[in-house]
């Protein structure tokens, strides 16, 4: 007798790109998931006696009747005793048995990996491998081992192994998956013709794939996983769904964790509108939307509208009687929008009020003193901002055992505000201390290359050109891997590298790193952008000291062409622009023969020219 019912999925959804949250007891049923039905037709054991296969379907049945943890087991090692090492209704028990370890808080990874593997050697030596599996269900249940296999990898940071896993998982199921547009139809989309929809299973694996590469730094590919997923539920719940309200908020925090604040806005609203359409516009939920639109609007610089974000969230979440740390970090960001408007003693005023509800040596008391330093800081009381932050690295000291990850992304802000103060080898070492607790925490990789960034800029400011360019390389390869290639913040450290060559005076190795600083900038800014004219400037001044004067005058050109279309806003910078222009000139036409002074040079007035910086740098 075949096993009658499929393992079930019990699937976490927690996305490690936001902020934890304490674990349950037990982790909840993924409610995406079907219910379990017989869907496997494995192929029948060879012939036992009566006697063997009578006890054979006793175990069987006797497993599936079992709910508990102990009674799961025990059924499991009489399983195991009844049947052959290959037969698969055993390696359905193991996926059954390794789902039920892992939807449990206090599960053991490495037991839970060891049952997910031995149901992938099981399936596999059956004949439902990657190159052909011998049916769609075959394919669903070894997709599903390796999903488990891959989650208990990254319990236990094997984080390459768990992409691996993963990545084998997603593909058994793309080619299950229905065609996008007959996804979605009465019931939320067809399942496959075994009467099965992989699009939860698909889904789960999504999300972890997404939890894996944020692990491993991979941010831009992280939130590719997780739009992904996102579009998976959309196709599997019907409209105005509470769960999808939530997956939007998730994905829009997601896109705020990495700055990408334009991105995160639709999602936003979106999640907004959906939640305010099914439950009110006084929900709990709806306040922790605003609440993260009020943050995503601080990031767009539109602080008025994300004082009102702020401040309607806030009045939904004292009219529910919510406290704790959402009403306490909601305070602390208005705290924060207004010190951005400008209104810094009303910020303080909040902060001594937020200071009186938080226990003495919280990590929500670091945080408002920290806030109460930027307000001070902006007023330029340097001695009472000196001491706030004082107050806040003594507390969060206390807690860079227990909370590392909080305590570093901390400490990154208390080093701006000591640079705001001069305070600059403080700032360094703050920065340094930063990062070496993020390189000991896995998911924070991502963090690791702007840290190192910074670091370069602070030694760079202070003189210590030399200590400076290993920190900006490395960054350069973090952020590279973490956001790709043509992110911004690639560009500016880009830019800082050759800065830090030109005071090295290897104006050659300066050009080619302000030549793609200006590359990525062009892509990522837009070539009219302040920051692009002033890199294009850089490489001209760079071309100029290396005495490539054509080059020089022609990158001039380009910044002088750049700030004329700011318009009277630009005047200054085109008047500048222009001068140095005539300079480089000068210096051309009197390393010219007289024949080549007949010879008309380049103007400013002409039309920029179309070549490739990062290629005439190499030249």
């Amino acid at each position: 007798m075949a096993l009658r019912r499929a393992a079930s999925l019990v699937l976490r959804q927690r996305l490690r790109t936001l902020a934890p949250v304490p674990a349950p007891a037990t982790k909840p049923p993924n409610p995406l998931l079907p219910h379990p039905r017989r869907h496997y037709s494995p192929r029948p054991p060879p012939a036992l006696p009566a006697s063997a296969r009578a006890l054979a379907e006793a175990a069987e049945e006797a497993f599936e009747a079992a709910s508990t943890t102990t009674d799961l087991f025990a059924a499991f090692s009489r399983l195991e005793n009844a049947v052959s090492p290959t037969d698969k209704r055993l390696a359905l028990a193991c996926l059954k048995l390794g789902q039920h370890l892992d939807s449990s808080a206090s599960a053991d990874p490495s037991r839970v990996l060891e049952l997910a593997l031995r149901s992938v050697w099981i399936l596999e030596a059956g004949g439902a491998r990657s190159s052909g599996a011998s049916s769609d269900s075959d394919a669903v249940s070894l997709a599903m081992a390796l999903h488990l296999a891959g989650s208990a990898s990254l319990d236990l940071t094997r984080f390459h192994d768990a992409l691996s896993f993963l990545s084998r998982s997603l593909r058994l199921l793309t080619p299950l998956l229905p065609a996008k547009d007959a996804a979605v139809g009465d019931e939320g989309g067809d399942p496959d013709a075994e009467g099965f929809d992989v699009r939860p299973v698909a889904h789960a694996v999504r999300l972890q794939l997404a939890n894996v590469k944020t692990a491993l730094g991979r941010r831009e590919e992280a939130l590719a996983d997780l739009r992904a997923s996102v579009e998976l539920k959309e196709s599997i719940l019907p409209p105005g769904s509470r769960e999808l309200g939530a997956a939007y908020r998730d994905l829009a925090e997601a896109h705020a964790s990495v700055l990408d604040f334009k991105q995160a806005l639709p999602f936003c609203q979106k999640a907004l509108e959906l939640h305010e359409s099914t439950l009110g516009k006084n929900s709990v939920e709806l306040a922790h939307d605003r609440r993260l639109l009020g943050v995503i609007y601080t990031g767009l610089e539109q602080h008025e509208q994300a004082l009102e974000q702020n401040e309607m969230s806030q009045k939904v979440m004292k009219k529910w009687g919510v406290a704790g740390a959402d009403l306490i970090h909601a305070e602390i960001d208005a705290a924060n929008i207004k010190i951005a408007l400008g209104k810094f003693d009303e910020a303080v005023s909040v902060l001594k009020d937020v200071a009186k509800k938080v226990e003495k040596d919280s990590d929500a008391r670091a945080l408002v003193f920290i806030s109460m330093a930027k307000a001070l800081a902006n007023q330029e009381k340097v001695g009472d901002t000196k001491r706030c932050l004082e107050i806040a690295c003594d507390i969060l000291e206390k807690k860079e055992v227990s909370e590392p990850d909080k305590v570093a992304e901390a400490y990154i802000e208390v080093s701006s505000l000591y640079e705001m103060v001069n305070e600059l080898d403080k700032a360094i070492s703050l920065m340094k201390r930063s990062l070496g607790m993020l390189e000991r925490i896995p998911q924070s990789q991502h963090l690791e290359g702007n840290v190192a960034a910074k670091i370069g800029w602070l030694l760079l400011l202070t003189g210590k050109v030399t200590e400076a360019v290993p920190y900006l390389e490395d960054a350069v390869e973090r952020m590279k891997e973490s956001f790709g290639p043509k992110h911004y913040g690639v560009g500016y450290v880009y830019n800082n590298l050759g800065a830090a060559y030109m005071e090295m005076d290897r104006p050659q190795s300066a050009a080619q790193m302000f030549a793609l600083a200006k590359e990525v900038m062009d892509v990522s800014l837009g070539p009219h952008h302040s920051d692009t004219i002033e890199t294009c400037q850089s490489l001209a001044n760079a071309y100029n000291t290396m005495g490539s004067y054509a080059l020089a005058m022609e990158f001039q050109k380009r910044v002088i062409d750049s700030w004329r279309n700011h318009g009277p806003s630009g005047a200054d910078e085109l008047r500048e622009a222009i001068r140095l222009y005539e300079q480089i000139k000068i210096k051309a036409l009197a390393f010219m023969s007289p024949g080549d002074q007949a010879i008309a040079l380049p103007e400013p007035q002409e039309q920029e020219v179309d070549s490739d910086p990062a290629k005439v740098a190499q030249q």
